[in-house]
């Protein structure tokens, strides 16, 4: 255990710790080719060419399609090896390129014990992660800190008493932390720790400053002046890295103001969204399918007119009132509700795929890893800031149809508006066979195709092209969703 943050002490022991106990198959040579080997040498920026997207700085475009984890196991020097063989191998071979990690969990809090003790055996697993990282392509968005009280509260999960000036740390209770000199302080030198081992690393994505802030002062009263302040300095620290803040499911009209807020702050670098399937929700769209909830969520921040990249970076079902993960999860087995996490968001006009949470007991117990890899190939080639897509949505009696007009190809996600979780799962009836649906593609909205079109079927990762018939298309049979490119 090293003490009290002290960076030039620290980075000396923890450098020659950082690699003890290693097997060399873990860091063995990189897995990529080597073009994905030069994009990993360049950060990740929002785009010149369309400032709602992401390319990378030498120009080639990013799409980061992932999801949640917080990888909390039992602690044991060989959890790493866990994650290794059943996440990261995982993640290369789904097409996997972006991972959402809280630091502030039990497997990476670097900080433990009494407040501003250092772990070396923390530190020695975070090292490992980034090594992770790098060998096999997948780009990290670091949360810092997601607690939502120091002990006040009824979340056990929750709390960090540590910070509490009873046990050494630099508050009297939760305002305090955010409101007083010191705690400001102490959670500033902590980004400092990790600019010193961690900064400039283009493996990084972004860093977050927190998990879901509004949980912890719903009024704004502190959040927003703490965020803002916070935010500057996670700029200053990390200048080549996005920066960004999260907050709570987007789940009833009162916060509506708040997501407002936080999007029109001028350093929060992405304009972030969580919503989940939630049936104790206030807000009725919270009920509704997974690809209506999820692209209303996206609509509403880009309705604010801000022209930076939007994600759906936290989204799933959950019980009533998020009393735990959604039951019919269990029956999920095709992957209908990731599925329309990863769709919906990106051909509503979002940045990226929808990032899903319940990572262990939806994705991973389904083994749904292959729904990444059928959304990697649907926007294969794709270059979103040079298209400068705009999302339309034409109606359809039979589908939902989410369009993305762009200015050389566009594309069209069809999604059956009689195929939801509440069909399939819930009331057990099957996806039906859609055979000869026919769309319009009006030439108000959409150039027509010329000669041909280009059809996925995400589903049974089919391709096929069919000829161009005008402004009507006719399309080949398929079930539950498929996706048009013209």
């Amino acid at each position: 255990m090293i003490n009290t943050f002290s960076r030039r002490d620290f980075l000396v022991i923890g450098s020659a710790m950082a690699w003890a106990g290693c097997t060399p198959d873990i860091f063995s040579s990189p897995l990529q080719s080597q073009e994905e080997q030069d994009d990993l040498k360049a950060f990740v920026t929002v785009s010149k060419r369309d400032p709602r997207y992401f390319e990378l700085s030498n120009g080639r475009p990013y799409i980061p399609i992932g999801l949640n984890m917080v990888y909390d196991p039992d602690t044991r020097d060989d959890d790493l090896l866990l994650l290794e063989r059943d996440w990261f191998r995982k993640f290369k071979e789904n097409r996997i390129n972006f991972v959402r990690i809280w630091l502030s969990g039990n497997m990476f809090e670097i900080e433990t014990g009494r407040s501003g003790n250092i772990d070396a055996n923390r530190v020695r697993r975070l090292d490992k992660l980034f090594a992770l990282a790098r060998q096999y392509g997948v780009r990290l968005k670091l949360c810092t800190e997601h607690f939502r009280h120091l002990g006040e509260g009824n979340q056990p999960w929750a709390a960090r008493t540590m910070y509490l000036k009873e046990n050494g740390g630099p508050a009297e209770h939760t305002e305090d932390f955010f409101t007083g000199e010191a705690g400001r302080a102490h959670y500033q030198k902590k980004l400092r720790w990790y600019a010193d081992r961690y900064g400039s690393d283009p493996i990084v994505f972004g860093w977050e400053l927190w998990n879901e802030m509004d949980a912890v002062n719903k009024s704004g009263a502190f959040w927003i002046p703490w965020t803002t302040e916070m935010l500057a300095e996670l700029r200053r620290l990390f200048p080549k890295n996005l920066v960004m803040q999260s907050l709570g499911s987007f789940d009833h009209t009162d916060k509506k103001r708040r997501y407002e807020t936080l999007c029109r702050m001028p350093d929060n670098d992405v304009l972030q969204v969580h919503r989940y399937l939630d049936l104790g929700a206030q807000w009725d769209i919270c009920h509704a399918s997974m690809a209506e909830l999820s692209s209303q969520a996206v609509r509403e921040l880009l309705s604010h007119g801000i022209p930076k990249p939007t994600l759906l970076a936290e989204s799933g079902a959950v019980e009533p009132g998020h009393s735990g993960p959604f039951k019919l999860y269990q029956r999920d087995k095709a992957g209908i509700i990731l599925h329309d996490v990863l769709f919906a968001p990106f051909f509503s006009g979002a940045a990226g795929a929808g990032h899903c949470w319940h990572w262990d007991q939806y994705i991973q117990r389904n083994n749904l890893w292959h729904q990444f890899d059928r959304f990697a190939s649907a926007v294969e080639g794709i270059d979103p800031a040079a298209e400068q897509f705009e999302p339309l949505e034409p109606e359809h009696d039979r589908l939902f149809l989410y369009g993305l007009k762009g200015k050389t190809k566009s594309m069209m996600w069809c999604r059956d508006k009689k195929n939801t979780w509440k069909t399939e799962l819930e009331e057990g009836t099957p996806p039906e066979e859609l055979a000869d649906v026919e769309i319009q593609l009006p030439e108000t909205l959409f150039p027509l195709p010329k000669s041909e079109m280009k059809i996925y079927d995400p589903w049974t990762n089919h391709r096929q092209t069919i000829p161009a018939g005008g402004s009507t298309i006719t399309l080949p049979s398929f079930s539950r969703s498929l996706v048009v490119i013209f």
